[in-house]
């Protein structure tokens, strides 16, 4: 169970690196009338990146490694915040991941597509910063 602990957290790095790319690649080919395989495989590997995610903190939360006794939650900071902030916030930031980069697929103009996706993962990344469980924050997860 511990390597699973370790693999989310440590590919969180690789998430959001590659969230990184696909933000810069998009907003530095706004305005530029190609949108090339390369982009799309960097949006795509993205998106998948974020779903291995999503699976191995799945695995983590109905694993037995949290326990979900009535009250338990409120009175402890660490379940509260994962089981009220950081997986409604993952979660909310994964779908728009997963449609930004489908409406960005469905758009005709390749500015559009870069515009799209863009908007959509800047958002996702917000949300994602957000929902980490940063050690400053004091929550000892």
């Amino acid at each position: 169970m511990e390597i699973l602990i370790y693999a989310h957290s440590g590919l969180r790095w690789l998430a959001l690196t590659l969230l990184l790319i696909a933000i810069i690649n998009a907003f530095s080919k706004k305005g530029k009338s190609l949108y090339e395989k390369k982009d799309k495989m960097i949006n795509l590997f993205t998106m998948i990146s974020l779903h291995i995610q999503l699976l191995l903190g799945l695995i983590l939360t109905f694993n037995g490694k949290i326990a979900f006794k009535e009250g338990w939650i409120t009175n402890n900071p660490q379940m509260r915040f994962l089981l009220m902030e950081h997986i409604p916030l993952m979660l909310i930031a994964l779908v728009l991941v997963t449609v930004g980069r489908k409406k960005a697929e469905k758009a005709e103009a390749p500015y559009s597509k870069h515009q799209l996706i863009a908007k959509w993962y800047l958002i996702a990344l917000i949300l994602i910063l957000a929902a980490i469980p940063w050690s400053f924050r004091g929550l000892n997860i």
